[in-house]
């Protein structure tokens, strides 16, 4: 059976820390270990938790290491990014968010999961970015928080 591939955001790795959201970080965390899921991640990971503490930075390197696929930030990302503002899905000013969903949408990924309820885990704004993604001749997004991910069989 295909493994799904699941792109992981930058709040999901940092998610692992924090109490509020460990529980489901560390149970997606367990599938990637386990080969339940095949973990997508991005170039815009490594530049937003460069500044991270180092335990954010050492659980990135292990996930590098299942191996993680890792897509890039290229022409075509900045172009769909770029139709993003153009739509006015996000201002420029959250460039991050919507090389996320460049990305994970360009991969053709089966889910982009976030903790981002502010600007990507968002019905509005999911059926904005799907509109330019279909608009501009690509599948939709599918966009979950990991607690709508996770395999729950660890229990």
């Amino acid at each position: 059976m295909k493994r799904q591939r699941v792109y992981v955001d930058t709040s999901v790795v940092g998610g692992y820390f924090d109490i509020e959201f460990e529980e489901w970080s560390k149970a997606l965390m367990n599938d990637f270990r386990a080969g339940r899921y095949q973990a997508v991640v991005s170039n815009v990971i490594g530049k937003e938790i460069a500044a991270a503490p180092d335990f954010v930075r050492e659980l990135y390197a292990e996930m590098l290491s299942w191996p993680a696929e890792i897509v890039s930030v290229d022409e075509e990302a900045l172009s769909l990014v770029a139709q993003y503002k153009a739509h006015g899905v996000l201002s420029n000013k959250f460039l991050e968010d919507m090389l996320h969903i460049a990305l994970a949408t360009i991969a053709d990924v089966d889910v982009l999961v976030s903790w981002n309820f502010k600007h990507i885990v968002r019905i509005d704004k999911i059926r904005l970015f799907n509109a330019v993604n279909l608009e501009q001749g690509y599948k939709p997004l599918t966009i979950y928080s990991p607690r709508e991910v996770i395999s729950y069989d660890q229990e």
